[in-house]
């Protein structure tokens, strides 16, 4: 049965909802997510006897924490559910409608450490450099990809290109997710194969619905997130983060500075970035374990 947000806490929801999509400017998917997880809670709490924000307390949240395990869901789903409950009663207290933050302190299952998945730089070189086609597919799913992997983009960032933006620029300005732009070089693969795009297949593919988008599909409409995963599922087999956590990888073997590559991956904060430093060591000793011989 569809859960819905009880009557006493409703309005707090809706309004915190909004701030979230038009002050902070986070996606529709990602208010969604909030409004799931706030739904689950505030009926639980309803459930339970709570009438108001102020009824909820810690054993409550630590009781719904407890529910959810018991339910089998994952200790990732787990925490981003007490997450929500814990940023929604972060800002009642930043606007004085608590004193303090009920799920303060709120002990969740801990999440396993799962490291992004890296595609070895010799492989992606070796895929990329076999798209030699001249066709206006080819030639665009060739651009998809050297961009995906050479600038590091999001998929949701890689759609919204427009061709006007990208004609002849050295650098690309990205809105990244939060409305946070930043600039992103672009290297030279990228930049021919891009070039190569332009002249001889954007255009070839594009309709009357293609508007000025960069990218199109067969059918002359502008091609959106899921056709360029489709398009790296076919070529490469595997997802566009995958580039996207590739690209972080190798700039780090290569010797960049961790705070240059926050940059580039438009990450708000360094310890986000620092996971790639694990990965870089993983890599580090599995070269050293194959290669030295007293390993």
């Amino acid at each position: 049965m569809p859960q819905t947000i009880p009557a006493w806490a409703r309005a707090h929801v809706e309004e915190y909802l909004d701030r979230l999509a038009l002050e902070r400017r986070l996606s529709p998917n990602t208010v969604s997510s909030y409004r799931r997880d706030l739904e689950s809670f505030f009926s639980f709490a309803d459930a339970f006897g709570a009438s108001d924000l102020i009824a909820v307390d810690r054993r409550l949240i630590r009781r719904f924490v407890a529910d959810l395990s018991g339910q089998g869901l994952a200790s990732r789903s787990i925490a981003r559910k007490a997450s929500a409950v814990r940023a929604f009663y972060s800002d009642a207290v930043g606007r004085s409608l608590m004193e303090a933050n009920p799920a303060d302190g709120i002990t969740v299952p801990r999440i396993p450490q799962s490291l992004p998945r890296v595609i070895p730089a010799s492989v992606l070189s070796a895929a990329l450099d076999q798209l030699d086609g001249n066709d206006p597919v080819t030639l665009r799913d060739r651009a998809i990809l050297e961009l995906l992997y050479g600038c590091g983009l999001r998929v949701a960032e890689l759609s919204k290109l427009t061709r006007g933006a990208v004609a002849g620029v050295s650098f690309l300005r990205i809105d990244g997710k939060g409305g946070k732009q930043r600039d992103v070089p672009v290297g030279e693969p990228a930049r021919r194969a891009l070039d190569r795009y332009l002249a001889n297949g954007r255009d070839q593919l594009a309709g009357p619905a293609a508007g000025d988008a960069l990218w199109v599909g067969v059918r002359g409409a502008a091609l959106g997130s899921r056709g360029i995963r489709r398009v790296v599922a076919a070529r490469l087999g595997t997802f566009p983060h995958a580039l996207r956590h590739s690209f972080a990888t190798h700039l780090l073997e290569g010797g960049a500075d961790l705070r240059a590559v926050q940059e580039l991956l438009g990450h708000n904060e360094l310890a986000t970035t620092q996971i790639y430093t694990a990965v870089t060591k993983d890599h580090l000793k599995a070269t050293y374990e194959r290669s030295h011989p007293r390993a």
